[in-house]
């Protein structure tokens, strides 16, 4: 513990900790003072001079975010002067943002909203000219509109520091700076991953997703289709806090009902493509591991990630898995086995997922996942879209009567379930390739070693006469510092998880905006929401993969066998290279990038 010094807030003698900013203190304290650029989890900018106090003894404002208190500091938080400095500054900042909150994205979530109404704005004293640039509406999954942008800097240091991708960034001065991509090119064109983080921390209505809720409201009225939708693992425990629930509640079968009175026919279970892609995940790492195969073998699950190997590690695509993501083959298995099952032609479903990543709606659209030149997944909306289309709906989620998922598609095991945490997809997959390999029930199925929060995980796993070395990591940023360690030392591990969110999917691009209690990338909010699904698993009676009856069943009449044939056709693609080897991508700075 640091050495305590006293200092004097508003007249009032305290005890804090030497060295720490003015505002860290203050919040031990019980004082919040307004803050805006702020954000714990990056480093600290000081931007928005929203969170200035006043400090005896220094002629001007104190930027709180920075300036550390001293022994005998007296700090004024509430005086008339420093109320009004703090309107007046916000006040500017409305004057140079639309006025369109009654129709915008954030309206009723925005934090420019509670931050005036904080500071007492009542009447908007100041007018000028407003910045005017065109909405980027390129990428399939986020929507850039600069007009709404505070220039508080988030969305810039977590792609930086967090992501290690630095997408965007400020350019020009004075009234013309601005945040956009290198060179103001599309966003669709850019390095940017569509992983959705920068959306979770921006204050306004700056990035959002891109919203297909009108495209689906459409298409649930089209009667002659067959409407199927199915639901990602972290959806079931975060949706809730889109409701004012606090995070930590599984709403599973209440969800399924919501759906079903929202226009579906049939509500399936990304939780069995889980189960799905183990099969085909587990038998492809076995088949390497005994064969000589590229090692170590790296999880492609998360479709942000991809994007990042094929741009800045190319020479990584022979260690990635040829699987597709759970939600890719379902949705294949959907327009393959389950048509010919109801004697539907597969362009006569419309086949739907509900994910907590933004990144899901630019992986249903790319090529390499096609069957036969079509979609095998028509729309993406993510858990903050279809809360929208329940409300919207008229649907009460929470007091609605929960309803059990379709089949053959809707059964799972409690390995699919930890899929949505990080670790989860390593965990389930050892799972299934110890028993599949040694022969006999691993008896302690919970791998502790590779649950938690770290930025990377290492485990040694020993099955029968291997020694299997993994890894986890959760970020890219720390995807970025464990693919240099595997190009310096490339037989350390065998196995590799990465998924591009913090946490995994529960700190998705696409999942509730974080409440008043809680941050994005909060960790206590990421432990409530991974420990929904760690019950949901503990909870089920089969809790392998391979289990499933289900799972058997679409083998022994369909498919055949794992990485056969048809498994190949239906479950499994390839990655290259998206760009060129050039100066931009290939040596940019990387000291940013966190752990």
């Amino acid at each position: 513990m640091k050495r305590l010094i006293n200092i004097s807030v508003d007249n009032k003698p305290y005890s804090v900790e030497e060295g720490q900013p003015i505002m860290q203190a203050l919040d031990s304290l019980g004082f919040h003072i307004p803050r805006l650029c702020y954000h714990p989890k990056l480093s600290i900018e000081g931007a928005c001079r929203v969170c200035i106090v006043e400090v005896e003894g220094i002629d001007n404002y104190v930027t709180s975010c920075i300036y550390p208190v001293t022994e005998g500091m007296k700090i004024r938080t509430n005086t008339h002067q420093i109320r009004r400095a703090r309107r007046d500054i916000v006040e500017l900042m409305l004057d140079n943002h639309p006025e369109d909150c009654h129709i915008c994205e954030r309206e009723g979530n925005c934090e420019l909203q509670r931050l005036a109404n904080s500071v007492g704005i009542r009447k908007r004293h100041f007018e000028g000219e407003k910045k005017s640039y065109e909405k980027d509406f390129s990428s399939s999954s986020i929507i850039r509109d600069p007009n709404k942008c505070l220039l508080c800097g988030r969305c810039v240091r977590l792609c930086r520091e967090i992501q290690g991708v630095a997408a965007i960034d400020y350019t020009h001065r004075g009234f013309h700076s601005v945040v956009m991509t290198a060179y103001d090119i599309p966003l669709r064109d850019s390095v940017c991953t569509a992983c959705g983080q920068c959306i979770n921390v921006c204050p306004t209505a700056a990035l959002v997703e891109k919203s297909y809720t009108q495209e689906l409201f459409e298409e649930l009225s089209h009667e002659k289709k067959l409407k199927v939708v199915q639901f990602a693992p972290a959806v079931r425990a975060t949706i809730g806090e889109a409701f004012g629930l606090e995070p930590g509640r599984d709403l599973e079968k209440e969800l399924v009902a919501a759906l079903r009175r929202l226009g579906f026919d049939v509500v399936f279970d990304t939780q069995f493509g889980a189960d799905l892609t183990i099969m085909e995940e587990s038998a492809e790492l076995l088949e390497r591991l005994t064969n000589g195969g590229v090692l170590p073998m790296i999880t492609s699950c998360s479709s942000a990630w991809v994007k990042y190997l094929e741009q800045f590690y190319p020479e990584i695509i022979p260690h990635v898995s040829t699987c597709k993501s759970p939600m890719g083959m379902l949705g294949a298995i959907i327009k393959a086995y389950y048509a010919k099952k109801r004697g539907v032609k597969p362009e006569d479903i419309l086949s739907v997922a509900v994910m907590p990543c933004t990144a899901k709606k630019s992986e249903a659209e790319r090529e390499e996942l096609k069957v036969n030149g079509t979609r095998t997944v028509d729309i993406v909306v993510t858990t903050r879209e279809i809360a929208w289309m329940i409300k919207s709906a008229g649907i009460d989620l929470l007091n609605i009567k929960g309803e059990e998922f379709d089949h053959p598609l809707g059964f799972s095991s409690g390995a699919a379930t930890v899929f949505g945490v990080t670790g989860g997809v390593m965990e389930a997959a050892l799972r299934t390739a110890y028993e599949v390999y040694v022969g006999e029930t691993l008896v302690d199925i919970e791998f502790s070693d590779l649950r938690g929060f770290e930025g990377i995980r290492e485990a040694s796993v020993e099955m029968g006469d291997k020694d299997v070395r993994v890894a986890v990591a959760h970020g890219l940023g720390n995807a970025h510092n464990l693919l240099e360690i595997v190009k310096k030392d490339p037989l350390r591990y065998q196995f590799i998880e990465i998924m591009a969110c913090a946490g995994g999917c529960i700190g998705g691009g696409g999942q509730p905006y974080a409440g008043s209690n809680y941050i994005s990338l909060d960790e206590k909010l990421l432990a409530k929401r991974a420990n929904v699904l760690y019950g949901l698993d503990r909870g089920k009676t089969i809790r392998r993969s391979h289990e499933n009856p289900d799972i058997q069943r679409l083998y022994k009449e369909f498919l055949g066998r794992p990485v056969g044939p048809l498994s190949h056709k239906l479950l499994h693609t390839h990655y290259k290279e998206k760009f060129p080897r050039g100066v931009i991508l290939r040596e940019r700075p990387r000291e940013g990038v966190r752990e």
